[in-house]
């Protein structure tokens, strides 16, 4: 079956842009405007957060964005509904990510069969067990035509990576660094090493870095080594003080690809 994932990562292989936002934010409403603005500003992937009410992994700034959302009165059916009303005009890949808890609450095989049947292509759920999916889920998403795509970061095995890249459809997430979320200014030699660490596993899935992307130097050198890069910390800040969604959105992804 096609999936507008995979036809992304075959039909383009570099400078993959994904910008992430959380559903909800900054008003309750706005989680269909800003997808239309990003994917007239040029964005390759838009990823929407599922708020939840304990978002560990995240930086404070979308752990902020969480719960102004969930104050909004934001949740998962909501945001299937959204999306559908996204997926009227757009053609840009959709990928929901969020904590497996809300997942579960909503009914797993529920979640999967609403969100393909909405326009959802992939999701991200950092906390779900590789060996839970592969086990339980695998086939449910395959049959529901939705990519699954997991972590990795600085400090997985060769061996893990290896396993995650067999069960993987579309593309793998690196994390920049072993941290939380949240905008930096430059990769450190570190860092750098991983990436061509990964880039010479040659792996089957292209991989998209994120944490830490936040402006065009960091875009353009994520997309040296990876397919592209995931932003999401600074669009989050770009939400928050914007005046003029929609023209600040056209600028931040012009910064992100053409400096």
């Amino acid at each position: 079956m096609k999936n507008r994932i995979t036809d992304l990562f075959g039909s383009k292989k570099k400078e993959i842009l994904s910008v992430f936002y959380t559903a909800g934010f900054p008003a309750l409403q706005d989680t269909v405007s800003i997808a239309a603005a990003l994917e007239e500003a040029g964005a390759d992937i838009i990823e929407i957060g599922i708020p939840f009410s304990d978002p560990v992994a995240d930086g404070p700034t979308i752990q902020q964005s969480n719960k102004v959302a969930l104050d909004n009165g934001m949740n998962l059916h909501l945001l299937i509904d959204q999306v559908k009303e996204i997926r009227k005009e757009s053609k840009l890949p959709i990928i929901l990510m969020g904590y497996f808890n809300p997942v579960m609450q909503y009914g797993v095989e529920k979640f999967v069969n609403d969100a393909s049947r909405a326009g959802v292509d992939g999701l991200i759920i950092p906390d779900m067990p590789l060996y839970e999916y592969e086990e339980q889920y695998k086939e449910l998403f395959q049959s529901a035509n939705l990519c699954n795509t997991f972590l990795i970061s600085p400090t997985t095995s060769e061996e893990r990576i290896r396993k995650i890249d067999a069960v993987s459809h579309g593309f793998i997430y690196a994390v920049s660094s072993s941290s939380t979320t949240g905008a930096k200014k430059d990769f450190t030699a570190e860092q750098v090493n991983y990436f061509e660490r990964l880039k010479e596993l040659k792996l089957n899935n292209p991989f998209l870095i994120g944490f830490g992307i936040s402006d065009h130097a960091t875009f353009s050198k994520a997309s040296t080594y990876g397919a592209g890069a995931i932003v999401g910390s600074a669009f989050i800040t770009l939400l928050k003080e914007s005046k003029n969604q929609k023209k600040d959105i056209e600028a931040f992804v012009k910064m992100l690809k053409d400096n």
